[in-house]
C-alpha cells in the first residue's frame, strides 16, 4: 500500500470513527463536553506515552481516556451539588487538566518528545508514517488499524445499545421507568467517546477532533429527522468530507486535519443556508393564503 493511499484511508477511518458516536453526542447536546474531553486527555497521553513510548499503544489510549472520563464524572458530580449551573463545572475541570498537560509537554516531561503544535492540531501524515509490515509487505499505516478497531468497537456498541441509547436520549424519564439506568449508560457511552477522542488525538489533535465528532452529525441533523437516516448521512458526510478535505489540504500544502475541518465547516454552512432558505420559502407560502383572505 502506498503512503498516500494509506494516509487517505487513515483520514476516512478516523473521521468515521469520530462521527459515529457523534450522532448521539449532538442529540444529547453534549458537543462542548467533547471539547472538554479532548483537552483533558492531554496529561493522560503524556503520562501514558512515558510508560508505553508509543502513541499507537492501546494501553495509552485506555489510560488517557480515563483522564477524559474524569471531566464527565467530575462535571456531573459538581452539577448534582446544585452549587454550580450550566457548563461551569466543565470550565473548572478541563482547563486545569489541559494546562497540566501543556506544562508537561513544554517542560519535556521525563524526555517525552511531544510537539506542542502536533498536540493542538494533530498531524495525520505523521500518524501514517509508521507502516505495518505483514510478511515483508507494507499493509498501510499501523495507526490505521488502531482507528479501524475503534470504528468497529463504536459500531458494535451502538448496535447493541441502540434501543437504550435512543430511549435515554429522547426521554430519560421513560428510560428510568423501564429500568434502563440511563446514568450508567451515559457513563459507558461517554467513556467510549473519550476512547475515540484519545485515539484520534494523534491524527487530529486536541482542538480539531471536535470538528470530526460534531460537524458531520450536526450537518446530518439539518437534513433529516429520522435517526437511522441521520446515522447513514453522518457516515457519508464524514467519509466524503475526509476525502475532499484531504485533497484540499494536499493541493494547498496545508495541515490535513485542518483541511478536513475547514471542508466540514463549508458543508455545514451550505446545508444550513439551504435549510434557512427553505424555511423562509415555506413560511411565505403558508402566509400568502392568510394574507389573501
Amino acid at each position: 500500500m502506498s503512503f498516500l493511499l494509506g494516509t487517505v484511508l487513515l483520514a476516512v477511518v478516523t473521521a468515521m470513527a469520530c462521527a459515529l458516536p457523534g450522532v448521539f453526542v449532538v442529540l444529547r447536546r453534549n458537543s462542548m463536553l467533547v471539547d472538554a474531553i479532548s483537552h483533558a486527555v492531554l496529561p493522560g497521553i503524556v503520562v501514558g506515552y512515558f510508560f508505553t513510548r508509543s502513541l499507537d499503544s492501546p494501553l495509552l489510549i485506555l489510560g488517557a481516556a480515563l483522564a477524559g472520563l474524569v471531566v464527565v464524572l467530575g462535571s456531573e458530580y459538581l452539577s448534582r451539588t446544585g452549587l454550580l449551573t450550566g457548563d461551569a463545572p466543565q470550565g473548572l475541570i478541563f482547563p486545569a487538566l489541559f494546562s497540566a498537560g501543556v506544562i508537561m509537554v513544554t517542560l519535556n516531561f521525563a524526555n517525552v518528545h511531544l510537539d506542542t503544535h502536533a498536540v493542538l492540531v494533530g498531524d495525520l501524515n505523521l500518524a501514517a508514517f509508521h507502516q505495518l509490515q505483514i510478511g515483508g509487505v507494507l499493509a498501510g499505516p499501523s495507526y490505521l488499524y488502531v482507528m479501524l478497531a475503534v470504528l468497529v468497537v463504536n459500531g458494535v456498541f451502538l448496535a447493541v445499545c441502540y434501543r437504550r441509547l435512543k430511549i435515554s436520549t429522547f426521554d430519560p424519564g421513560f428510560a428510568r421507568s423501564l429500568g434502563l439506568r440511563p446514568g450508567a449508560l451515559n457513563t459507558a457511552f461517554m467513556f467510549l467517546v473519550s476512547v475515540t477522542v484519545t485515539a484520534a488525538f494523534h491524527a487530529a489533535g486536541a482542538i480539531l477532533v471536535i470538528a470530526l465528532v460534531v460537524v458531520p452529525p450536526a450537518t446530518a441533523y439539518l437534513l433529516t429527522g429520522r435517526l437511522p437516516m441521520m446515522i447513514g448521512l453522518t457516515l457519508a458526510i464524514a467519509a466524503g468530507g475526509a476525502l475532499a478535505g484531504f485533497w484540499l489540504a494536499y493541493l494547498a500544502d496545508a495541515a490535513t486535519s485542518a483541511g478536513m475541518a475547514v471542508f466540514y465547516g463549508l458543508v455545514f454552512a451550505a446545508v444550513f443556508t439551504a435549510t434557512r432558505l427553505r424555511q423562509r420559502l415555506r413560511a411565505r407560502r403558508e402566509s400568502a393564503p392568510a394574507a389573501a383572505a
